[in-house]
Parts: C-alpha cells; structure tokens; sequence
C-alpha cells in the first residue's frame, strides 16, 4: 500500500510539473482557438462544427475543445478543463480575445464605413459583371490549373483570376462561395503598406522620417526609419516563431496593445542592413498610424473610407486588439472578389476609377527589394525578383498569408490570381498553369 501512495504521489508531482512547465502553451493553444472560432463563426458565418472540422483541425490547436454562445457572440476554448479562453465579438472590428472579465463590456468605438455599391459591375461595384470571352485564353488549360488545385492534398478554398478586369475563372469548394469571408492572415501587412501609400499620396506624412517612437528617442533606435520598418529591414529583435512560444505567439495572443511589444525590442542589427520578417514590426506600424492622427477615431475610419471601402472591399473586416488598434500583422477578413479588387489597385499603379489614391511611384518603392531580402522581399509585399519562382515573370509580386493565402499581381499579363486555403501548395506548377493558358 505504500509503495502504491509513493507512485500515486510521484505520479501527482509529474502531471503537476507537466502542467506548469506546459501552462503558457496552452495558453496561447486556446487563445488561438478561441480567437479562431469566434471569428470563424460571427465573422465569417460558418457553423462551430465546420470551424471544429477543418480550421482548428490540426495538431495541437485539435486538443482544445471550442464552445460558443450566440446571444453574446463569444466562444471559449479549453484544453483538458485546465485552462479556458474567450474571445467576443465588437461591431466593427471582429472579434478579440478577453484577458479580464472587464473586458467583456468595457466600451469601444466603431469605424465608420461607405456605402457599398451594388449596381456597378464588378470590379468597381458589388454588381455582376458583364461576361467577356477572350479569344487569347485557352479556357481549358486554364480550368486544368485551377483544377489541380482542388485536389484533396492542396486544402484549397477559393481561386479567382482575374484578367483586363474581368474574371476568367472562380471555383470555390464546398462550404464557400463568393460571398464568403476569408481570412488572409499575413496579407494584412500589404493592407497596412498601403495605408501608409495612402497617406504619402495625401501628403499626411513622409515615410523617409524618422520613426516617431518617444521611447527610442535616447538610444541608437532613433535613427530607425518608417521606410526602414515598412521594409522589415529596422536590426530590431524579433523571434517570428509559430511552433512553439515566441514573440510572435505572446504578441497575438497575450498582449492588450499588440503595437508595443516591437518597440520595447534592442537592436541586434543595423537599419537598412538586417532584413528579419517580424509581425511586430507591422503592429508597431499601426501604432505609428495611429499617432497621425488627432483621434482615435479617425484612425479607425481612414482605413476604410480612403481605401478600403473606396475601392469597394466593403465585405472586409479589420480586427483590432484590446486597445483598439487594427492587428494589421494578421487578422483581414474578406471575400475572395473584394482580395482581387486589392490586387487590381496595384496593377493599375493606384489609379481606382479614374481616383489616384496612391502613386506609381508608392507600386514601384513596394516592390522594389529590401537590402539583404536577397530580393523575396519588398514593403510589405513578396516578390518574385530572384526568380524563386522560376516559371513566373520576375516582376510578379504577392500578398502572402498563412497557409498559402495569396494575391499575386502580374503586370506583364494584366492579371490577378487570388488563392485560399489550409495549406502550402506547389505556386510555381499553378502559376504556371494559368500563364500558359494565355496565348
């Protein structure tokens, strides 16, 4: 019978160990849970048990169970009853993670948005747009592209191509449609670039200044730049790891104000000499939008109604953290069309309609390589410039989220191509695919 108390004891003290050591883990493995299927369910309007199936199916975020309450728009994660998140919905800007019962009814502000414009065809409307047939595109060699990615193994959701303004192919799988919101992840950096293109085109600020970070102000940061930022090229610390704790992992999913912990990083590099992909880079950046402006509700509007919603990406939602700033590093939800329509300001050099609300000049700084990128890398957009893609023009550039979400821009072809998904494929053999069909 001792000998029974002593393994029980021992066995007590080794699960104990094992749960403190792993605590911070799960933490962060319901957060993201959370977080997911609040968004995924009041966002994007799919059911918990599809959200459960597919976008929290995977190892280790599967060992949360996820719940949610309708009337109060919140879900809340746990993983083996140790440990619980909830993540709420805010009108306006999604939904974000709770760190105090306070923060459930603490007061918020909503930005403000245009109308949307349902009569003018696509792509400057929400209307249908009026069918072209191309006599230069192979249809079937093209359907054959995007065919193959629909393959079990690729995980994809939605592909688009848009070609002279007008889409030449759209399938989605089961579950979506283009009415769908999607979530694209990292390509929220390129949205908060172009913010920034906005604002340089309004001549609301000059991103050759020096970063204006108070805190920086009496060491060797001061000399860190907006364009040194914008091009992930600032010698600022950051570990960008989703395996396993990290900055990255802490920011998105512990942190209140998700702009700071950037700025609170030494350097351990030279500006302009020490590109490190960082998403706290560009949350510091939305800091530094917001610093721009008197209010912060004008901070919150801009983004729509001087972009967004003025190329008519009115299904897009912007999600902010618990202080109210946009959490451009990651959270864009929007319908597959809506991501082409981004694509599409860029190959016409920011004229939208006949409105310039960027320069050429902003298309051209954007992709124009970072030092030391070794050419993959531009302001917050991926480029093609090494020919990594060895089949694709070298001056194709792409917005770039997790899990192989993409809106690729190629100038040469007048074309779009927007890709979603639960995982990477095989971008070359695709893009290959579809340029071939063009004669």
């Amino acid at each position: 019978m001792k000998i029974l108390k002593r393994i029980l004891l021992l066995l007590l003290v080794f699960i104990t160990i094992a749960v403190i050591y792993n605590y911070p883990k799960l933490n962060i493995l319901a957060g993201y849970s959370a977080k997911n299927t609040a968004s995924s369910v009041f966002v994007a309007r799919r059911t918990l048990e599809f959200t459960d199936a597919t976008d929290n199916n995977f190892s280790p975020v599967n060992l949360a169970s996820d719940e949610i309450e309708v009337d109060k728009k919140a879900a809340t994660s746990s993983v083996y009853s140790l440990l619980t998140r909830k993540a709420i919905i805010r009108k306006g800007l999604g939904s974000v993670l709770t760190l105090t019962e306070e923060d459930e009814t603490a007061s918020y502000l909503i930005p403000n948005r245009l109308k949307p414009d349902y009569r003018t065809p696509f792509p400057y409307g929400n209307g249908e747009q009026k069918d072209s047939v191309f006599s230069t595109i192979n249809y079937k060699n093209l359907n054959i592209a995007i065919d193959s990615l629909f393959q079990e193994k690729n995980k994809t959701r939605a592909v688009l191509v848009v070609y002279k303004d007008q889409i030449i192919a759209e399938k989605y799988n089961r579950g979506f449609n283009k009415d769908s919101k999607i979530l694209g992840w990292s390509m929220t950096k390129s949205l908060l670039s172009t913010v920034f293109g906005v604002m340089q085109h309004q001549g609301k600020l000059n991103i050759q200044d020096k970063a204006p970070i108070d805190s920086w102000q009496n060491d060797e940061r001061k000399n860190i730049t907006i364009h040194n930022l914008l091009q992930m090229n600032s010698g600022l610390e950051w570990d960008e790891n989703y395996d396993e704790i990290s900055d990255a992992t802490k920011m998105l999913f512990l942190e209140r104000d998700m702009t700071k912990m950037q700025e609170n990083k030494p350097l351990v590099g030279k500006p302009n000499e020490t590109f490190n992909y960082s998403s706290g880079t560009t949350n510091l950046l939305s800091g530094i939008l917001r610093s721009q402006f008197k209010t912060h509700q004008e901070y919150l509007d801009f983004w729509y109604t001087d972009f967004i919603d003025k190329i008519g990406m009115n299904s897009m939602i912007l999600e902010a953290d618990l202080s109210g700033n946009y959490v451009a590093s990651s959270y864009s939800w929007a319908t597959t069309r809506d991501w082409a329509k981004f694509g599409l300001l860029y190959l016409k050099n920011g004229n939208w309609n006949g409105a310039h609300l960027l320069t050429k000049e902003w298309v051209k700084y954007v992709t124009t390589p970072t030092p030391t990128s070794k050419g993959i890398y531009g302001a917050q957009f991926w480029l093609n410039a090494n020919g990594n893609f060895k089949d694709v023009p070298k001056n194709m550039y792409y917005a770039d989220g997790y899990q192989g979400q993409r809106v690729y821009v190629l100038p040469d072809q007048e074309m779009v191509i927007v890709r979603f998904g639960l995982t990477n494929f095989d971008e070359n053999e695709f893009l290959k695919g579809v340029l071939e069909s063009i004669n």
